[in-house]
């Protein structure tokens, strides 16, 4: 069973005056990137949202964002200084009549004048938190079962191009038996295009062409191309089956195959192993997005 770096939850509560949204989204990373975006209120649950989410996301640069909407009777009431918004109006007052410009907009400007508006600090009681904190957790756990579920697709996916592999391997089978009547015929043909038939020494012949069919002999690469497959397949089925693990056997998948090209001397298993190749490299390309 594999996952998905890729992943997306979002959960919400709404308590009728306020609504908390909590959002997580992954993409694809070598390790944990992980981005929070909180409100102020909720400044000092960093490092708790932080050490959740290192217990229960593996790999992958994520992004958690939560967010609080207020209804307008929940806003949070600001309070104004008067004695400071008298003392400022009537300092711009008195620099208006000095300078002999309208007055019209004097109490606005005074409003905007430091600490004449003081807003209350913003927190966040523990009855409030408990349901942030569920909230979270249902957001994670949407976004476990997205990673689980793309997870899912992408296993059908290899495990396909993996027995496509091993069809093409029992092509490869069926078309190797031909490969030695070639390989005797070519080269008796060679011999007689360059020297007389009677000029050549046949039991030297034979020794040499037994050596030679030696070497291109691909039974080895054959077995264990056949054995990486299998263990491919098997690990796919392990809890613990992850990306990393998987990119290891692919490597030895792919050995086996360019060892089994480079000793093929036919166009027909040439032609099979090209086909292998190119399923290889896109369980490569997949398994780039797997934890």
């Amino acid at each position: 069973m594999i996952k998905s770096m890729t992943g997306y939850g979002i959960a919400s509560f709404d308590s009728g005056s306020t609504k908390y949204t909590v959002e997580i989204k992954s993409l694809n990373s070598k390790f944990l990137e992980l981005s929070l975006r909180l409100p102020k209120l909720f400044s000092d649950k960093e490092f708790q949202l932080r050490n959740d989410c290192s217990k229960q996301i593996d790999r992958g640069k994520v992004n958690l964002s939560i967010n609080v909407e207020q209804s307008g009777s929940a806003v949070r009431a600001a309070g104004i200084d008067n004695d400071l918004l008298k003392h400022y109006y009537n300092q711009l007052k008195n620099v208006s009549a000095e300078l002999g410009e309208p007055s019209g907009n004097l109490l606005q400007l005074a409003l905007g004048l430091p600490e004449v508006v003081k807003y209350n600090e913003e927190t966040v009681s523990e009855d409030e938190w408990k349901q942030v904190e569920k909230t979270f957790q249902q957001a994670l756990a949407a976004f476990q079962k997205f990673r689980q579920d793309e997870g899912d697709v992408l296993e059908k996916d290899v495990r396909y191009r993996i027995e496509v592999i091993l069809n093409n391997l029992k092509a490869v089978e069926v078309e190797e038996p031909k490969r030695v009547p070639l390989i005797r015929e070519r080269l008796n043909q060679f011999l007689n295009d360059a020297v007389a038939r009677e000029a050549i020494d046949q039991n030297r012949f034979e020794q040499e062409l037994i050596y030679y069919i030696d070497k291109l002999d691909i039974t080895e690469e054959k077995i264990r191309l056949k054995t990486h497959c299998e263990y491919f397949l098997e690990t796919l089925k392990n809890q613990d089956a992850n990306g990393k693990k998987l990119g290891f056997i692919t490597q030895e998948i792919g050995r086996e195959i360019n060892t089994l090209g480079s000793k093929a001397n036919d166009a027909a298993i040439q032609k099979l192993v090209v086909g292998m190749k190119e399923e290889l490299e896109k369980i490569k390309e997949q398994l780039l997005n797997v934890l």
